[in-house]
């Protein structure tokens, strides 16, 4: 997939927000803070963000963003067209080596996802591939070299007793933990991408209208 079929993945609104006040909270912008970082703080990312902590009292998430970005690492948490060509080759990795041969079962459940309605945005990250409507409703991740978990948000239907959950869809215990995600489907074949897979994954998604 190319990276144009992914969407910016939410929580750089924060961090793009938290950047704009910046100036107004510490007294220097983000590119003032990246010169007096890289000209007086310490040379390691570890160091720099407890420098910044302990020296500077910034908050813990400005002291990591501040850090990486001035070692010229982790721009994609606060660019978008950074982030996108990241989220390309963050699937490109999630399924090299020995988990290549997961990636038409994950391509399956994209495909599947995006149907289920005009406004899914899929925001890869390192490690799961989440699905958002207005929030996670679903996420793919390749858990083992055999095996995708497509975790579902079901913590509505569940509390407010809306049917019954098929053995098939294991609990996460995310539901006692305030996970968004509280069940989720054991994949290991393009076959067991059925239909009634594709019946939960709508639901997850219906139920996100409702939050």
């Amino acid at each position: 997939m190319a990276k144009d079929t992914y969407s910016v993945h939410p929580s750089l609104k924060m961090v793009q927000d938290a950047i704009a006040k910046l100036k107004d909270k510490t007294g220097r912008s983000l590119e003032e803070w990246i010169k007096f970082i890289n000209k007086n703080g310490p040379k390691d990312i570890p160091g720099r963000r407890e420098w910044l902590k302990k020296e500077h009292g910034l908050g813990t998430n400005y002291c990591y963003w501040l850090a990486d970005w001035s070692a010229g690492k982790g721009e994609e948490d606060g660019d978008p067209q950074k982030y996108l060509a990241a989220a390309a080759k963050y699937v490109e990795d999630m399924y090299s080596g020995k988990k290549a041969g997961l990636r038409p079962i994950h391509d399956k459940l994209i495909t599947l996802g995006r149907s289920v309605g005009k406004d899914v945005k899929i925001c890869p990250c390192q490690t799961i591939v989440p699905l958002f409507r207005e929030h996670v409703f679903a996420q793919v991740k390749p858990s083992t070299n055999t095996r995708i978990d497509l975790g579902l948000a079901l913590g509505r239907f569940v509390k407010e007793k809306r049917g019954k959950i098929p053995a098939r869809l294991i609990d996460t215990g995310g539901l006692e933990k305030k996970d968004r995600i509280t069940h989720r489907f054991a994949i290991t074949g393009l076959d067991h991408v059925d239909a009634e897979v594709g019946k939960w994954l709508k639901t997850a998604y219906d139920l996100d209208s409702d939050d």
